[in-house]
């Protein structure tokens, strides 16, 4: 115990004698006090400048709660404080609801009324603009670092409201992100009220029922990349569904749909997937069975505890359990099935790279066959060029002004960096002698700055490279280029390049996949084709599990499991299992409810053109 202390934490001023061996093989002896590796790893992580360095050091870090005030944050005296028999650090832990339960019965006395009076109803009002926007499964303690863009989205939406501003113009990009459809009704309500105050709210979004509750409809298109930047019709949102040259029109008239399943895949009883009393956050002794090689959704309201289910504890223990993974998983009793499976994938929406360099084309592996292409051709040939050659990675090809960067990042002082061109290459990231050695006509540079579509074309006659490009299409990024920079790419973008590189593979049919709402800022065209994806890999023997709340989706599934019946301590229960049809018939699931009007106002709407028809929110899940 004594070794293994100094080996982790030092031997202070203890002086301990080491020996060494230098390049030569001479042997040399040296005493002095050892570090220790957690001091070591300390003073690396405070003293880096490399933000890899301290990316791959902070894998080491752990948070845990401060032995003297237990995680409440504040010294003795102000945590024995109390209103109503609770202290500040007991009611930030409420969640939202629970907590403006609390003040509307909080009872005061005497002058301790007129005090409170105007303040409880200032911290009531704005608990309701909280809980309004949906997000009142929240507590008054949760970090913002672990808000989804969407909470937090929404959290600026609610002290916009509790302002009361007039005759502003708001923009919301995607509002509903991670929003059950319950939730999306009073997201929706809370925008109506903020223009009826007399202010302009403009909302990039793609969701049907917030399309059909606009007063007024912009459709860009017609497609993407290069073939859109076009307003394609405009108008009320009856005006869009009517004009045949817009595709959203179409999705809204009904003249196009993703279509729900003729038959369903049933499950195999002998082939399951179980998850024995999960306990993590507020999960309440969950028993879960997944059917194997089949496409699964769960559902539920927001915070009734999917992703805690599902990535905390059914990715971490199969992650563990099948690579050894350091992932701690959620408390639970027992997980069988897991023999099925020899590879399990989170497919989430984390950046594929955290710095310029990498792209789609470095990800996938694309780069490697073009490398290997540029360096048989002719010309480098002669000069001895090896497919290192044509790496922004390495020394050799690339331009060392700016190191393979392309910018040049210019430090501001008190304002942010910003990055300007590299004044040597322009931008180009390889120096004069490699962008002299065309393939077909193109440099290395020109190839990178293709979108997918024209590199698909391009590279027709190499399998290698066209197979790896028809997947990204096949997902729906034709228009991304090969070398944008990871981290100029969306959430749900970088999923899909994620989506495309497993689809790449060789598939053994014994994979686990699971992605947490993969539908985040795609049209109803991109979702059919991340549905046929899907489909696709379950049809090859995978099992898929995908956390949504997308109808589009659910009705698609062979199984649905619903969580709820509301979010934070209201949650955490199966309300419903089955297929989408089952569930739809279950009175106590939010997600049924809506289901089951989606379901039957799919079956009661004829496929005719929308310019003959009144407008579609009479039929909208609602």
């Amino acid at each position: 115990a004594e070794t293994a202390n100094i080996v982790l934490y030092g031997s202070g001023k203890e002086q301990i004698k080491f020996k060494y061996l230098n390049e030569k093989g001479t042997r040399f002896d040296r005493t002095h006090a050892f570090e220790g590796i957690i001091p070591s790893l300390e003073r690396r992580y405070r003293e880096t400048d490399s933000m890899a360095v301290r990316e791959e050091l902070a894998k080491y870090l752990n948070n845990k709660p401060c032995p003297e005030c237990h995680g409440m944050r504040l010294r003795r005296e102000a945590r024995h404080v109390f209103v109503g028999g609770k202290t500040i650090s007991d009611i930030s832990r409420l969640s939202l609801i629970n907590c403006r339960d609390f003040f509307n019965l909080l009872q005061l006395a005497g002058q301790k009324a007129q005090v409170g009076e105007k303040i409880l109803k200032e911290i009531t009002a704005r608990l309701s603009f909280l809980i309004n926007v949906g997000l009142d499964y929240l507590s008054l303690d949760r970090s913002a670092e672990t808000l989804s863009g969407g909470e937090a989205q929404r959290i600026r939406l609610a002290s916009q409201i509790g302002s009361g501003l007039t005759g502003v113009m708001y923009v919301l990009d995607e509002p509903s992100i991670g929003l059950h459809q319950r939730d999306n009704s009073r997201l929706l309500e809370t925008l109506t009220r903020l223009r009826d105050l007399g202010n302009t709210v403009i909302v990039v979004e793609h969701d049907l029922e917030a399309i059909e509750a606009a007063d007024y409809v912009v459709d860009m298109g017609p497609g993407a990349g290069e073939h859109g930047g076009r307003v394609v019709a405009e108008g009320t949102p009856t005006q869009v569904a009517a004009n045949s040259a817009s595709l959203t029109g179409a999705y809204l008239s009904g003249r196009r749909e993703i279509a729900t399943p003729a038959k369903r895949t049933p499950p195999n009883a002998l082939r399951e997937l179980s998850i024995r009393a999960a306990s993590g956050n507020n999960l309440k002794q969950v028993d879960l069975q997944l059917p194997v090689g089949l496409l699964t959704c769960i559902t539920g309201v927001s915070g009734s505890g999917k992703s805690t289910l599902i990535n905390d504890t059914l990715y971490a223990a199969a992650a563990r359990h099948l690579y050894g993974s350091a992932l701690e998983p959620a408390p639970h009793r027992e997980i069988e099935g897991l023999e099925f499976f020899d590879k399990v994938i989170n497919v989430d929406q984390s950046p594929i790279g955290r710095t310029p360099r990498s792209n789609p084309a470095t990800y996938t592996g694309l780069l490697t066959p073009i490398r290997e292409l540029f360096a048989g051709v002719p010309q480098s040939r002669e000069r001895g060029y090896s497919p290192g050659r044509f790496s922004f990675n390495v020394k050799g090809g690339r331009c060392e002004a700016c190191q393979g960067d392309g910018m040049i990042k210019v430090e501001m002082h008190f304002l942010p960096d910003i990055f300007v061109p590299c004044d040597v290459c322009h931008g180009k990231r390889y120096n004069r002698e490699t962008l002299e050695v065309r393939y077909k006509g193109k440099t290395i540079h020109e190839v990178l700055q293709m979108t997918v579509e024209q590199a698909r074309e391009f590279f027709d006659p190499v399998p290698v490279v066209a197979r790896k490009l028809q997947t990204l299409v096949d997902v729906g990024l034709s228009y991304i280029q090969l070398g944008q920079s990871a981290t100029t790419l969306s959430g749900g973008e970088a999923q899909r390049v994620k989506l495309a590189l497993e689809l790449s593979k060789r598939d053994t049919g014994r994979t686990l996949y699971i992605l947490d709402e993969p539908t985040t800022g795609l049209h109803f065209q991109d979702i059919e084709m991340l549905l046929s994806v899907l489909h696709r890999l379950r049809d090859h023997g995978n099992t898929i599990v995908v956390i949504e709340h997308n109808l589009d989706v659910i009705k698609t599934a062979d199984w649905v499991v619903d969580l709820g019946p509301e979010g934070g301590d209201g949650g955490g229960r199966i309300i419903a299992t089955g297929t989408p049809e089952d569930v739809a018939l279950i009175k106590g699931s939010y997600t049924g409810r809506y289901l089951a009007r989606f379901l039957a106002a799919r079956q009661t709407r004829p496929a005719a053109t929308a310019s003959t028809k009144k407008p579609r929110a009479k039929t909208k899940a609602k």
